[in-house]
């Protein structure tokens, strides 16, 4: 297979096995995996060829995606040639996510994996996907309890007694629902409103274009297919972290990655774990999390041991989870600090803030690739240092700029404030919030900007 390499830094694009992308740390792809069991053999494989072949980094995307990173304009075609020979998902094409424990969860009857089988192969057969977009993403939520109801997608299925409901350009939250359709058409529903989305160009995007001209165009595209049944109810948020129960009786074991990666040593410590306590393979979950599959009560606690010893993340109430940081520099070519290694730094000199209510948002730069949303607290990158906005996302102007290395002790200094103000039963974010970007760039020790 042969690599072909994206210009250099270039927004919008996704970097799968034949279109590497280039970054600080060379160059870096990105393969499929959610909703689909990997045995560990072709695991320990995959992480063998990311030292073998990149420089042993492996990162979880929040959407459940692996990366793997420091990859070489000679070596990548060879790694993508090894993943082949894994049978593991390159990614190529448009990006379907499936709920992480579709087909083996208790009680779930619908072929979430039979519909994305189906979609590939519709999508094999039209001449319309190149002009897609490379985010331009389809989400298949089979119901299971690691919904999919956080990510957002171009067209969404959810699926319900009479079928699937299909929404468009958003999470479960935003997206705007056009109706639902029985199970037999599904595919032919994604494939035409893809193909409604194709004739705007590249640079289309489902939220985009309902903005601009409304739903309607994408309802005539599907309307002989449309069936009457009522819209999904809200669900509860999920958490792969923690145990899942199997359709076979066995458990799944759910942990996280610290920011989203692990080096290749750390995974083949968890795989030969995984091996003595019985697991018989592994998922991806979006959360930048990793599902361990087919294991029996007794012996998922020594492998939990196992992986927080190995620097995984195992309770769902660790304070790493709400700190979300890019690669930084000097692994992203486009970032002016390190937010990677600022992280742990800031997990720990926040530890007390971080009681669930927020995210602290570490951004290499303004791009805000990480955690497009937006956070309690933002810490954004830029040749002045650290840029600090509250309440928004990296792409918005900060309140206030501080050294990167003063960083950790004005983060204490907010914890201790933070603490000192809070009404009784306040939880941090409100606090935040109430003392405001001023007040908190002062506490910090930064000159809030004019």
């Amino acid at each position: 297979m042969n690599a072909i390499m994206n210009p250099p830094h270039r927004r919008g694009a996704c970097p799968g096995l034949s279109a590497p992308m280039q970054t600080g740390d060379g160059l870096l792809v990105r393969l499929a995996s959610g909703g689909t069991t990997i045995g560990l053999e072709a695991v320990a494989a995959l992480g063998a060829a990311a030292r073998r072949y990149g420089n042993g980094i492996i990162e979880v995307t929040a959407r459940g995606n692996i990366q793997i990173r420091g990859l070489t304009a000679a070596s990548a075609p060879v790694f993508a040639d090894a993943m082949a020979a894994l049978a593991i998902d390159a990614g190529d094409g448009v990006p379907i996510l499936i709920d992480p424990l579709a087909g083996i969860e208790p009680e779930q009857t619908n072929d979430a994996h039979g519909l994305a089988g189906a979609l590939r192969h519709r999508l094999a057969a039209t001449s319309f996907t190149p002009m897609l977009g490379p985010k331009v993403s389809v989400v298949i939520d089979g119901g299971s309890a690691l919904h999919l109801d956080a990510i957002r997608a171009d067209i969404r299925l959810r699926v319900s007694p009479a079928g699937w409901h299909v929404g468009l350009g958003g999470d479960a939250a935003s997206a705007t629902p056009v109706g639902s359709v029985a199970p037999a058409d599904a595919a032919e529903t994604v494939a035409r409103l893809l193909e409604a989305m194709a004739r705007h160009g590249q640079q289309a995007r489902a939220r985009d274009l309902i903005c601009d001209q409304g739903p309607d165009a994408f309802r005539a595209a599907i309307a002989d297919l449309l069936i009457e049944a009522p819209g999904p109810a809200p669900r509860p948020a999920s958490d792969p972290i923690g145990t899942h129960v199997l359709r076979d009786g066995r458990l799944g074991l759910g942990i996280g990655l610290a920011f989203g990666h692990m080096d290749a040593d750390a995974l083949e410590g968890l795989i030969e774990a995984a091996k003595r306590a019985g697991a018989r393979g592994l998922r991806t979950a979006p959360g930048r999390a990793l599902l361990i599959i087919g294991l029996t009560a007794e012996a998922l606690p020594a492998l939990a041991a196992e992986a927080e010893s190995l620097g995984f993340i195992t309770r769902r109430d660790d304070p790493r989870r709400n700190v979300v940081a890019c690669a930084g520099a000097p692994i992203c070519a486009s970032a002016e600090i390190p937010a990677r290694a600022l992280g742990p730094l800031i997990a720990g000199a926040a530890a007390s803030l971080l009681d669930g209510s927020l995210t602290v948002h570490v951004s290499g730069c303004p791009k805000g690739c990480a955690h497009p949303n937006r956070a309690a607290l933002t810490i954004v990158g830029s040749r002045a240092g650290c840029g600090l906005v509250v309440g928004g996302s990296a792409r918005d102007l900060p309140a206030a700029t501080i050294a990167a290395a003063s960083l950790p002790l004005g983060l204490e200094h907010v914890a201790r404030e933070v603490a000192r103000v809070a009404r009784p039963g306040e939880r941090a974010a409100d606090t935040l919030a109430r003392l405001g970007a001023a007040q908190l760039a002062t506490v910090f020790g930064a000159n809030p900007h004019e």
